[in-house]
């Protein structure tokens, strides 16, 4: 199945290169592939030279059949996870941070109106797992803001997009200001996620946006009660979406608007090989919610 993929990938671009980067893959392995395949079927299903890649008359001849395979293994994949997933009725949606918005009581009762028999189980996970339970397959969806480590291999549905915050302790020079410039940021010592969140960690310090000005880390934190009771305490400063100060509102700590950064992406994220026709439901049930 999987050379059955490689071949109609490159079919369709009719350009390795390009073929390879849709499939996440190297050209070169890529090539391999095509090749086994080809030598397993002992024929040639590419005319190539170094301008045009071309399909023969047997890969002509094997496209759209490779294609209605793919489509009937799929199914068959479908029907074999829904016959699994019925005998448990739920699904688990990973987060790390509380989401607030009204955003998982709306998807539930949508969800609802499609499955009333399931149920969704939000299960909350340390930021030391930078995808909420998907690689490791704790979680069957999970809601995460971007980026997060490995996203390339995961399908990503934008749900909220919201401007930058800073949350200070309650008597910072800053606390009193109405929206505060980035650069009046730079040198205070700020709350960083622990290493294993990669990109994540890099975009809630704004490392892109500081000119190559280094970092500096007051804490790592691990949780959101553990950022919020380090403000507190003056340990440093951090960033936040702005939906989540309301959330994470609390004595001793203050938030306000950050000039000069670019938006936050909340989304919805699940494994792109899980065929479920359950899973369909709830990131439909997500897609019918107004984007804020």
């Amino acid at each position: 199945m999987r050379d059955l993929r490689y071949f109609v990938a490159t079919a369709e671009e009719l350009n390795f290169t390009r073929a390879a980067e849709r499939l996440f893959i190297s050209q070169p392995a890529l090539s391999k592939q095509i090749r086994q395949l080809e030598d397993g079927l002992r024929v040639r299903l590419f005319h190539r030279d170094r301008r045009a890649v071309a399909l023969t008359a047997a890969g002509t001849a094997l496209l759209p059949r490779a294609r209605e395979v793919i489509q009937l293994w799929d199914e068959a994949q479908r029907a074999v996870s829904d016959a699994a997933a019925a005998e448990a009725a739920v699904l688990t949606l990973g987060v790390s941070t509380s989401v607030g918005r009204g955003l998982l009581p709306a998807v539930r009762a949508r969800f609802a109106e499609r499955r009333p028999n399931w149920q969704i189980r939000v299960r909350q996970i340390s930021w030391e797992d930078g995808t909420a339970g998907l690689a490791d397959g704790t979680a069957d969806l999970a809601l995460l803001w971007l980026p997060f480590p490995e996203q390339a291999a995961f399908t990503v549905e934008v749900v909220a997009t919201e401007p930058r915050w800073v949350a200070l302790p309650a008597g910072h020079r800053l606390a009193d200001a109405t929206e505060i410039p980035f650069d009046e940021l730079l040198d205070e010592p700020f709350l960083a996620l622990p290493q294993s969140a990669g990109e994540l960690r890099d975009y809630w310090l704004a490392v892109s946006e500081r000119g190559g000005r280094p970092v500096r880390t007051g804490a790592v934190v691990a949780s959101a009660d553990e950022t919020f009771e380090a403000v507190a305490a003056g340990l440093g400063v951090v960033l936040l979406a702005a939906g989540n100060a309301a959330i994470y509102r609390r004595p001793g700590v203050v938030a306000r608007p950050v000039s000069g950064l670019s938006p936050s992406q909340l989304a919805l994220a699940w494994r792109p090989d899980d065929h479920r026709t359950v899973l369909r439901d709830v990131v439909e049930a997500v897609r019918q919610l107004p984007v804020p």
